[in-house]
């Protein structure tokens, strides 16, 4: 009778001792105000996540499913470690220097009834989360198909949404979409359907109420994964990870990714934030990855004058582009890149004439390209360069001969785990031959700038070049301008190509479009936009057509940032961005809205008193004035309707 009590307290012991283990899965910020949970029920997991006792997700799914293993039902707990992670790293393209990586990470090990195993890793730090499974090999198989990952996002219902659609394969211009192109809906509803009902890209933001902010990504992808979306979303707030669409890149490889054993995802990211601050501050894209490869080459960054935007196809030609060659060495720049065409209107050997004028008036050429196999119908040239390794090398050893300094690869169209091969190809081949790369016409970086040394930016944006085609681009510059601090800029590079001084579009700058936003806006935006290459669009009558205070500042104006701080703004409707390289701080503000918006900042990170303000006058016409800073180290703002102030001081 006592040996029986004996093993009945031994079993309730045991039981409450698991049922302990299973219930303190939990992991907290350092500063202890962000909290996730993951709870197992009747063998599925979940988590959900809290800041300062708000709930800002509620119970929401985790698992993957493939026809060889199921891991995402029947789990069981058999494992968890906590550690703490306290990390240092500099990297000079993103939008703070130098970084300090401080956060909690829980590993949760789980098996199912067949033994498959799946391991659960959250990361959390201050404000932000990341989390990504990991998989063993438990038996023959050497790989995993993943057919489904059940990742999802469960908002509460006061949640309005700012997300932008993925468009289906094989439309837009040429057949080149999905490109990261489609317009935004502010301060939407959950659970109205996308434009193309195929969900939405990242980064998403969301908007919780008085609770705060959350904004959605992913990073860490290359060659092992596809990039993934959100799906379509439910009016009660429900959205899920989701694969590339089986037709984008003409029906090139499986839209479903399949990885190593042992092997794991990307990270899903979290920024979490009772205000915007954390949003537009983040840098959890590069926090949690690793560099794949050394440079080759101390990799240098900085301006660069861009005749198609303004000019467009018939600009490809030798004359024009010696111009504008001339131009970049007359305001100082780094670079000046010959677009799309080259091949046809110029040749290689012109091309090369170029590239040494060049070299004698001290700017370095960046040269496009056309990714494209056969993937879409775009017909630029260079063609056929790119997509295959021997081509490749061979054009790069060229570029390299000729002191090419960097790369401009466009059309790529698709997520799938093919294409995301062909990115992290062509951005290796180009380290081994000294080359930076770009990509337009493409994927969301995710990463990339820590993960690829000579990775610059990308598009993935409705970019400056839209502003040419339509006067609707024109017509919503301010509106969308204001989003991008707080969305696609906040997690990665945008190569947007800011900065057009010419008030109507064209080459002669008397027809075409027409631009609504000030010229102080304009050059606000070559603060607020981050890149370390800025491809402006500047063209030579503005030497002589714009006042010489915004061509000063345009010779002045950096592409790296030593810091970057969120001031004051709303999604679409007006931003306030503070960013400083070396000791020098420059905050730029926008206003989107119709009516003049008057703020006050505050400016407690400016050493000295002596600022320079380009702003607007009442006729919108921009000018300089210089002020000293008050003892409250604020300044009052006036933002016209379209229009903009720049700050600059130490």
């Amino acid at each position: 009778m006592k040996h029986l009590k004996f093993i009945l307290f031994a079993l309730v012991l045991n039981c409450s001792y698991t049922l302990s283990f299973a219930q303190d899965l939990s992991v907290k910020s350092p500063d202890q105000k962000l909290l996730v949970k993951i709870n197992i029920e009747q063998g599925k997991l979940f988590y959900k996540v809290s800041l300062a006792g708000k709930e800002m997700l509620e119970w929401s799914p985790l698992g993957l499913k493939g026809k060889q293993m199921d891991l995402s039902s029947g789990l069981k707990l058999t494992d968890k470690q906590l550690r703490q992670i306290d990390q240092n790293y500099t990297e000079p393209k993103i939008k703070i220097s130098t970084i300090r990586y401080q956060a909690n990470e829980l590993t949760c090990k789980f098996e199912n009834e067949k033994k498959n195993k799946i391991e659960l890793v959250f990361r959390v730090s201050n404000n932000d989360i990341a989390f990504r499974y990991q998989i063993p090999q438990t038996g023959e198989s050497a790989n995993f198909i993943i057919d489904e990952e059940l990742s999802g996002y469960k908002f509460p219902a006061q949640t309005t949404t700012f997300l932008t659609p993925q468009a289906t394969p094989m439309i837009g211009w040429m057949k080149t979409k999905p490109s990261y192109e489609e317009e935004y809906n502010p301060d939407q509803a959950m659970g109205v359907p996308s434009k193309y009902g195929v969900g939405y890209t990242f980064p998403a933001l969301f908007h919780l109420g008085d609770k705060g902010w959350v904004l959605l990504s992913e990073t860490g992808v290359n060659s092992l994964y596809c990039g993934s979306k959100l799906s379509e979303g439910t009016k009660d707030g429900n959205y899920k990870i989701a694969f590339p669409e089986p037709g984008e890149n003409n029906g090139m490889g499986r839209a479903n990714p399949t990885i190593p054993l042992p092997g794991n995802t990307p990270w899903r990211t979290m920024t979490v934030g009772s205000t915007l601050k954390p949003i537009t501050e983040t840098t959890i894209p590069f926090d949690v990855v690793e560099p794949q490869y050394e440079a080759s080459k101390k990799y240098t960054f900085g301006r660069s004058t861009w005749s198609w935007l303004l000019w467009q196809d018939a600009s490809i030609k030798y004359d024009d582009q010696k111009t504008f060659i001339d131009l970049a060495a007359s305001m100082g720049y780094e670079f000046a890149l010959i677009d799309g065409g080259w091949e046809k209107n110029i040749g290689y050997k012109k091309t090369e004439e170029l590239i040494a004028y060049a070299k004698t008036k001290g700017v370095g050429i960046c040269l496009w390209y056309n990714s494209n196999g056969f993937w879409n119908d775009a017909p630029q040239d260079p063609k056929g360069r790119m997509n295959t390794a021997s081509a490749r090398k061979q054009e790069m050893a060229w570029m390299q001969r000729m002191g090419v300094k960097g790369i401009k690869v466009d059309f790529f169209g698709g997520d799938k785990q093919e294409t995301m091969k062909l990115y992290e190809d062509i951005l290796s081949d180009a380290n081994t031959f000294g080359l930076t790369v770009i990509f337009h016409g493409c994927t969301l970086p995710r990463g990339w700038e820590r993960m690829y040394p000579n990775y610059v930016g990308s598009e993935a944006v409705l970019a400056s070049e839209n502003l040419i085609f339509t006067q609707h681009a024109n017509d919503m510059e301010a509106f969308n301008a204001t989003l991008h601090p707080f969305i696609r800029n906040a997690v990665g590079a945008m190569e947007f190509g800011p900065v057009l001084l010419n008030k109507r579009h064209n080459k002669k700058n008397d027809g075409g479009t027409t631009r609504k936003t000030t010229e102080t806006f304009q050059i606000a935006t070559a603060v607020l936009f981050q890149s370390p290459v800025q491809n402006f669009g500047i063209t030579p009558n503005n030497l002589t057509d714009v006042s010489a205070p915004v061509m000063d500042f345009m010779k002045k104006v950096p592409t790296t940032w030593d810091n970057t701080l969120f001031l004051d703004g709303y999604p679409g409707k007006y931003c306030v961005i503070a960013r400083r390289h070396g000791d020098q701080w420059y905050v730029a503000a926008i206003n989107a809205e119709k009516t003049e918006k008057n703020i006050t900042v505050t400016l407690p990170f400016l050493t000295g008193n002596d600022l320079s303000v380009y702003d607007d006058a009442a006729d919108r016409t921009p000018q300089l004035k210089q002020m000293k800073l008050n003892k409250a180290r604020q300044v009052k703002l006036k933002l016209l309707p379209d229009g903009g102030t720049v700050l600059v001081g130490k």
